[in-house]
C-alpha cells in the first residue's frame, strides 16, 4: 500500500470514529430528552404552543321590567404565590420589600393584620410551595387589581411567581329581593344554575364556549382564536324592582306584627299576566324572614274562602242560583251530613235567611255549602266539571321549576264521602298554589280572560330585543259575560260592605274576597294541639277597570286568625302605593298665575335633576345645563318657592362622603362606586349612616343607611 492511501484510510477511519461518537452523543442526547428531561422539555413547550384552551362565556344578565340589572356575572379571585419562579433574584427582592407588601395587603384586606400576612408568607416561603394561596377568600376584581400593583406581584408570575385563580360570580345588586324567582347558581358560577329563571333560562343565559391556542410569535404570547365564544342573551324579566319593594316590605311588616311563619305576596297585571311583584318569605330559627322557597307557585294548600268564589261561580253559570236567591244559615251551625258545619258568628247567632251574594260578602260556610250541595249532591261531578272549565284547576306550565298543579280530585265511589261536597264547596279537600288562585280573580277581573302568569317578557342580545315572549290566553272565557258580570259585583260588594273592608282603599274600589282556612297536619288532620291557619285575601283593583290582581297569604299559628284583618291590610297597604305609582297629573294644567308648583328634591345625583328640573320648566341655579344625565354629578339642593338651587360637592374617594338626605338608589350607587357595601332599612330619603363623613375608605366595609 503506497503512504498516500495509508494516510488517507487513517483519516477516512479517523471521520468514521467521529460521526459514530456523534451519533451516539445524539442518541443518548435524545434518550435523555425523552426520558429524563421530558417533563422539562412538555413544560417549555407549553409556553409556547398550549392547544384546544377553553374560553368562558360571559353569562347573561337578568333585568327588570324597568331596566334594573337584578343578576350579573362579575369576576371574583383566589390570589397565589409561587416562591420557586424568578429564582434567586425574585427571592431577594421578596425579602427586599416584604414590609411594604404585608402593608399593601392589611389595607386591601383589613380582616388581616400586616404581622398576619408576614407570618404566613414567610411560611410559604419556608416550604417553597408552587401555589401558595395568600388569602382565604375570593376577592373582587378592584382587591385584585390593587394586589397586582404591589412590589414584586406586580412582575409576570414567572418572574415574580405572584398568579391568580379567575371565577365568574353571579351577583344581585338588589340582594335578597326576588330572589327565589330570580334563582340562584352554584358557588362556582361554571356548575351551572340551581332553581328559578336562572335554571329555566339556563341555555339562553350561559351562552357557549369557545376555543383559542396560545401561541409564541416574535417573542411574544399571542392567544389565537379557533372557535369565538358566543355570551349569553340578557332575559327581562316582569319584574318592578319599586314593585317588588312595596309588596315585600308591606308583607314583611304585618309578618312580624302578628308572628306568622309564611308569607305570600303575588302582584299581576290584569290584561297581560305579566307578575310585577313575586314575594316568599318565611321565619328562620333566627327570628328573621327570608324568602327560603318558592312558596306561591309550589305550596299545595288548601284554600279556604278565596275558593268560595269558584263554588258560586260554577252554581251561576249552570242557573241553578242567583245573586238574590235566599238561603237560611241558621243559627251559625248547621248539621251537614252528619258533621257540625260553623259560620265564624256562630256564637252570636248567626246570620239567619240571607242571598246568595250575601254569603259570599260574609264568607258563611253554611251558606255556600248548603247552596252547592242543595244543587249537586246527586251529581258532584257536575260540580267539579264546573271548576275545571274555570280554569281553576288546569295546570299553569309555568317558567319556574317546581311549580305545583293544582288538585281538585272528580267523584268517584272509593274517594267520596256524604260531606265531601260540601267541604270542597268551601275550600277544604283542594290543594291549590297561590298563584293558581290569583290567576283565577285575575281572569275575572279580565272580563273571563284567563291569561298564563308571565315572568319574563323579552330575550335580548347586544342591547337588542331578539325574542318577545307574547301573553298566552290560556281560556278565552271562564264563564258567560252575565255570570263574569254577577261576580264582579258580588266581589266588589264584599269589600265595600263585607268582610273584606280593610283590603279596600279610599282613593279607589277595590273587588275581591277574604279566606280563612284551619292547615290539615298531615295524620293529624285538624285535631292536633297545634292549629296552624292559613288566612288569605285575593282580588283586584280598580274595580271599574282593573289594573292589577294581587293575591296574600299567611301563614300562623294558633288563634286570632282573620283573613280580612290580616292579609286585608297587606293587600290594601300594596295595591295603594302601587296605585300611586301610576297617578300622572298635568303639573302644567296645575299651575295657576299666583303659585308655582316647585317639586321636593332629594340630594345625589343634581345632574340628573337639573335635567328632569328642566324638562317641565322649573328654573334652576347653580349648575350648567350641559350637563349629561349618563354622568353623575354629585351636590346638595336647596329648594326655593319659585326656583332649586344646586351646589356640587367633589368626592374624595379615599373619604366616606355623606349621603344624608339622597335618596337610597343615588346613596348606593355613590358609596359602592367607591368599594363600600350598602345595608338599607326604612324608605325614602337618607336619615343617617354608620359610618360618618370624613372617615378613611375600607374597601369591602359595610355602611348601614337608615332611610325616613
Amino acid at each position: 500500500m503506497m503512504p498516500n492511501q495509508k494516510n488517507i484510510m487513517t483519516r477516512y477511519s479517523f471521520i468514521i470514529l467521529v460521526m459514530v461518537l456523534i451519533g451516539i452523543a445524539i442518541i443518548c442526547k435524545a434518550g435523555v430528552i425523552m426520558f429524563a428531561e421530558r417533563q422539562y422539555w412538555k413544560d417549555v413547550a407549553d409556553r409556547f404552543v398550549k392547544e384546544n384552551v377553553t374560553v368562558r362565556p360571559t353569562r347573561g344578565n337578568i333585568i327588570s321590567s324597568d331596566g334594573q340589572l337584578m343578576a350579573s356575572s362579575l369576576p371574583e379571585y383566589k390570589i397565589y404565590m409561587d416562591f420557586k419562579a424568578g429564582g434567586h433574584l425574585k427571592d431577594s427582592l421578596l425579602m427586599l420589600y416584604m414590609d411594604s407588601i404585608c402593608d399593601g395587603l392589611h389595607q386591601i384586606f383589613p380582616d388581616k393584620s400586616k404581622a398576619e400576612f408576614k407570618s404566613h408568607i414567610l411560611k410559604g416561603r419556608k416550604k417553597g410551595s408552587r401555589n401558595y394561596l395568600l388569602y382565604p377568600k375570593r376577592i373582587s376584581y378592584i382587591q385584585y387589581k390593587e394586589a397586582k400593583r404591589l412590589p414584586v406581584f406586580n412582575l409576570n408570575k414567572y418572574k415574580g411567581g405572584f398568579h391568580e385563580q379567575a371565577f365568574n360570580q353571579r351577583k344581585k345588586p338588589f340582594g335578597s329581593l326576588a330572589m327565589r324567582t330570580l334563582g340562584d347558581m352554584y358557588p362556582d358560577i361554571e356548575q351551572g344554575a340551581k332553581n328559578g329563571l336562572e335554571l329555566s333560562y339556563d341555555s339562553i343565559l350561559k351562552g357557549r364556549e369557545g376555543i383559542t391556542h396560545r401561541q409564541k410569535v416574535m417573542n411574544k404570547y399571542l392567544n389565537i382564536v379557533d372557535i369565538p365564544p358566543v355570551n349569553g342573551c340578557d332575559i327581562i324579566t316582569t319584574i318592578d324592582v319599586g314593585m317588588q319593594d312595596i309588596a315585600e316590605k308591606a308583607l314583611v311588616d304585618k309578618l312580624k306584627e302578628i308572628n306568622a311563619t309564611v308569607g305570600v305576596a303575588i302582584l299581576m297585571e290584569v290584561q297581560t299576566g305579566e307578575i310585577k311583584a313575586i314575594v316568599n318569605m318565611t321565619k328562620c330559627a333566627d327570628g328573621v324572614y327570608r324568602e327560603i322557597r318558592n312558596n306561591a307557585v309550589s305550596d299545595m294548600m288548601e284554600p279556604g274562602s278565596t275558593f268560595k268564589t269558584a263554588s258560586i261561580m260554577v252554581a251561576l253559570e249552570d242557573g241553578k242560583i242567583t245573586p238574590d236567591q235566599t238561603i237560611d244559615t241558621g243559627n251559625g251551625v248547621y248539621n251537614m251530613h252528619g258533621a257540625r258545619m260553623k259560620d265564624h258568628n256562630w256564637h252570636r247567632g248567626g246570620y239567619g235567611v240571607i242571598t246568595t251574594t250575601q254569603t259570599l260578602m260574609y264568607s258563611s260556610n253554611i251558606g255556600v255549602s248548603r247552596l252547592i250541595d242543595q244543587n249537586y249532591h246527586d251529581h258532584p261531578e257536575k260540580y267539579v266539571q264546573g271548576l275545571y272549565k274555570l280554569g281553576i284547576a288546569s295546570p299553569l306550565h309555568l317558567d319556574i321549576p317546581g311549580a305545583g298543579d293544582p288538585f281538585i280530585r272528580m267523584p268517584n265511589k272509593n274517594n267520596w264521602s256524604k260531606t265531601a261536597l260540601a267541604w270542597m264547596s268551601i275550600g277544604y279537600e283542594t290543594q291549590i298554589p297561590p298563584i293558581s288562585t290569583v290567576t283565577f280573580y285575575n281572569a275575572i277581573a279580565n272580563n273571563g280572560v284567563m291569561v298564563k302568569p308571565k315572568f319574563v317578557k323579552a330575550i335580548m342580545k347586544d342591547g337588542q330585543v331578539v325574542k318577545e315572549i307574547p301573553t298566552e290566553v290560556l281560556n278565552p272565557a271562564i264563564a258567560s259575560p252575565k255570570t263574569i258580570q254577577e261576580i264582579q259585583v258580588i266581589l266588589e260588594k264584599v269589600v265595600s260592605e263585607g268582610l273584606g273592608r280593610q283590603a279596600g282603599s279610599k282613593q279607589f274600589h277595590v273587588s275581591g274576597k277574604t279566606g280563612t282556612a284551619q292547615v290539615s297536619q298531615g295524620k293529624s288532620g285538624y285535631t292536633n294541639g297545634m292549629r296552624q291557619y292559613l288566612v288569605s285575601f285575593c282580588g283586584y283593583f280598580p274595580s271599574e277597570s282593573p289594573r292589577y290582581s294581587c293575591i296574600v297569604a299567611i301563614q300562623k299559628n294558633d288563634y286570632p286568625a282573620s283573613g280580612g284583618g290580616m292579609a286585608g291590610p297587606v293587600f290594601r297597604n300594596i295595591a295603594e302605593r302601587v296605585f300611586a305609582k301610576h297617578l300622572a297629573q298635568d303639573l302644567q294644567g296645575a299651575k295657576d298665575s299666583t303659585s308655582i308648583l316647585v317639586p321636593d328634591v332629594k340630594h345625589g345625583d343634581i345632574g340628573a335633576a337639573n335635567y328632569i328640573l328642566n324638562q317641565i320648566d322649573i328654573r334652576t341655579t347653580g349648575l350648567s345645563n350641559s350637563y349629561s344625565i349618563d354622568k353623575p354629578v354629585w351636590g346638595n339642593v336647596t329648594t326655593n318657592p319659585d326656583n332649586v338651587m344646586f351646589s356640587k360637592k367633589e368626592i374624595n374617594n379615599k373619604l366616606v362622603p355623606s349621603v344624608i338626605g339622597m335618596g337610597a338608589k343615588d346613596a348606593v350607587y355613590l358609596l359602592e362606586s367607591i368599594g363600600l357595601k350598602t345595608r338599607l332599612s326604612g324608605m325614602g330619603k337618607v336619615k343617617s349612616q354608620s359610618i360618618p363623613a370624613g372617615n378613611t375608605i375600607r374597601k369591602g366595609q359595610t355602611i348601614q343607611l337608615r332611610l325616613n
